[in-house]
């Protein structure tokens, strides 16, 4: 545990199709780094010589955080920001802050510097939403499976439950991105 002057995270979490990805964009917009912590399993696997592809990047994720403990992505995340804190970046986006396991050690890694933000939506808004989208449209059904998997598999909702902020995503964009900015004002992550 490393603490760095003025460093500040902005971790969004929330169910699929909540408006997280709305959400890091408003902040990558500004030019703040982003670290994904789903990208921790694509950087090992390569490291490795595993190829990609569905199959081996389940096995993987499995048999990776047996190997390396339930946290093992949040360690990769943290040794990333440690390193952009120390280049002298002082906001970070982390995205893909997903299981309780993951919180808990980045909230002991950043003491003070972590903020999670959770976006909510009602869930018939969120499903109209994932059904009409452009990009990787899914039905209701396949949302309702993915809430299952999310909430019960990967534990995402004891992150939700225990966020400092929440913004609710049910109405306009320029709304939605006020509550984000009230935020970060709040939380010096933009002065």
């Amino acid at each position: 545990m490393t603490h760095h002057q003025n460093l500040k995270i902005i971790a969004p979490v929330g169910l699929s199709g909540s408006g997280k990805t709305t959400a890091l964009t408003h902040f990558t917009d500004k030019d703040i780094p982003k670290v994904h912590i789903g990208n921790m399993a694509y950087e090992i696997m390569a490291e490795r010589g595993i190829a990609k592809g569905e199959e081996n990047e389940k096995a993987f994720r499995v048999a990776i955080r047996e190997e390396k403990g339930p946290e093992v992505y949040a360690k990769r995340a943290a040794e990333q920001i440690h390193k952009l804190a120390e280049a002298g970046q002082h906001r970070v986006i982390l995205d893909g802050l997903y299981s309780w396991d993951e919180y808990k050690y980045l909230r002991h890694e950043f003491p003070g510097e972590l903020t999670v933000v959770a976006v909510v939506a009602p869930k018939h808004l969120r499903y109209h939403w994932l059904e009409n989208r452009e990009d990787r449209p899914q039905s209701q059904q396949v949302t309702m499976e993915r809430d299952r998997h999310e909430i019960e598999d990967i534990q995402k909702g004891g992150p939700i439950a225990a966020a400092d902020y929440f913004v609710m995503n049910d109405g306009t964009f320029e709304r939605f991105y006020e509550q984000l900015d009230e935020i970060a004002r709040e939380t010096d992550f933009l002065a």
